[in-house]
């Protein structure tokens, strides 16, 4: 699952409290971005749904700098779910080690596909998961007739972590 020498990846539980810490940081910074809380459609990932949720760590200082998870949809489909990186480590390939990570274990599980979305307000996000492989697909799920939503798409495999991880 390491993919990056300066981070220590870890699965975690959902209810991890540096976990917890890390996706509140992510939602006040969409809601900033949204003008809103009310910004993401159908129900937040949770416990029930996430079967992988992972943390990482600088391994210098010790301190977390972001996480992600899987959110199962079907028995072959995966969807990335509250993937984020404190600011000042974007840039850095955080969030590429920990896309990789997702995919390496979402592969494990015997996912050969997995989605993700991102709104309106992060045109950041859209630029990293198009440069990570990840091809526009018509909104899914919660999404689908959601004007502000732009939903991706990539088939993984055994090779595609590794691919991820050098991009």
């Amino acid at each position: 699952m390491q993919t990056n020498p300066r981070l220590n990846i870890r699965q975690v539980p959902w209810s991890n409290p540096v976990g917890a810490d890390l996706r509140r940081a992510q939602q006040a910074e969409l809601d900033a971005r949204f003008g809103t809380p009310d910004h993401e459609p159908g129900p937040p990932p949770s416990s029930a749904d996430c079967a992988v949720f992972l943390v990482a760590y600088d391994k210098g200082s010790g301190q977390p700098v972001g996480c992600g998870g899987l959110r199962m949809i079907d028995a072959t489909t995966a969807e990335i779910k509250r993937l984020y990186v404190l600011p000042y480590t974007r840039g850095s390939g955080v969030a590429s080690s920990i896309l990789a990570a997702l995919e390496a274990e979402a592969f494990k599980l015997g996912y050969t596909r997995i989605k993700a979305e991102a709104g309106s307000a992060q045109p950041d996000d859209r630029n990293f998961y198009e440069n990570s492989g990840f091809e526009a697909v018509p909104n899914f799920g919660p999404y689908i007739g959601v004007a502000h939503s732009y939903c991706y798409a990539k088939s993984i495999n055994a090779r595609s972590a590794a691919q991820t991880a050098m991009a």
